[in-house]
């Protein structure tokens, strides 16, 4: 998990990324939200679509409407429904009266610590997009390709004009997507991982953290970053039975205090999916190989 990068950042400014998109920087950084949510704008001068609208806060949505100005909004679009991506898409279709589409309600109440946001209760889509669906507008389309993993309702946008995809917390340059059951399956993420490295986008713009220019080198490597998780949870399960808690301090060595449950989190992420895969049992929290 990278540092942020020096401020200022460019939080509420429309930044042109390419002809066809903008990005607005929402004000809410955090250790997981990294800069902040970026929220994109998709289409030029007779109508756009906005992709991840992001938190319901003033400041957010006065930068949403300068970027926006008379421009007609033919949807709101949400790659998936944590607390920083869609709360913002109600007040915007009420402004504008465009349409919410995209990813499937979630929201799952639970007492687990976690290490992202917490999921959105006040998203009520106009359409949910199932994968290959398209939207389009004047001079462009956006085709839904369904990732789950990071949570079961995650979508990324094609844009078709370009070959830019709009990749949400699937993917980002900075750090790798949180996955925490119940709501995060690895076994998923991984599947939605060589999904889009069988694609051939040109560029990745992810919610969080800069554009990704090489998008599927750098797929190729967290799909290897995985991989080798799983290779070290088997070799210590090798030694014996063991907690979740236990791999952290053998896994990830130095790592901040603060980041420990998070990182206990992804490995239970993992032996659920080797559990799955009949390689580990568990009983009760202890995990042993089979």
């Amino acid at each position: 998990m990278a540092g942020p990068p020096p401020k200022p950042w460019p939080t509420g400014k429309a930044m042109q990324v390419e002809p066809l998109v903008r990005r607005v920087l929402a004000p809410n950084p955090s250790p997981y939200t990294y800069t902040g949510t970026q929220t994109y704008i998709v289409g030029l001068g007779d109508g756009c679509a906005v992709i991840d609208p992001g938190p319901d806060e003033k400041e957010h949505l006065l930068a949403l409407d300068a970027a926006i100005g008379e421009e007609h909004v033919c949807a709101i679009m949400c790659t998936h429904t944590h607390r920083d991506h869609s709360p913002a898409a109600k007040t915007l279709s009420a402004r504008t009266g465009a349409p919410v589409v995209g990813c499937a309600p979630l929201v799952i109440d639970s007492d687990l610590p976690r290490s992202d946001e917490a999921f959105d209760p006040t998203y009520e889509p106009d359409r949910v997009m199932e994968d290959g669906e398209q939207m389009t507008g004047p001079g462009w389309t956006l085709t839904a390709i369904a990732t789950p993993g990071h949570v079961s309702n995650h979508l990324c946008f094609a844009l078709e004009e370009s070959g830019a995809l709009f990749t949400g917390d699937h993917v980002m340059g900075w750090s790798t997507s949180v996955v925490i059951p119940p709501d995060g399956d690895m076994s998923d993420y991984m599947k939605s991982l060589e999904k889009l490295h069988a694609r051939e986008d040109r560029v990745y713009y992810p919610a969080h953290g800069e554009a990704v220019d090489k998008p599927r080198q750098l797929v190729r490597g967290m799909l290897g970053h995985r991989r080798q998780r799983e290779n070290q949870i088997l070799r210590h399960l090798s030694d014996g039975p063991h907690a979740a808690s236990d791999f952290v301090p053998k896994m990830y060595k130095g790592l901040d205090a603060r980041l420990h449950k998070a990182a206990e989190m992804s490995v239970t992420a993992h032996l659920i999916d080797l559990e799955q895969r009949g390689l580990v049992a568990r009983s009760g929290d202890v995990w042993q190989t089979i």
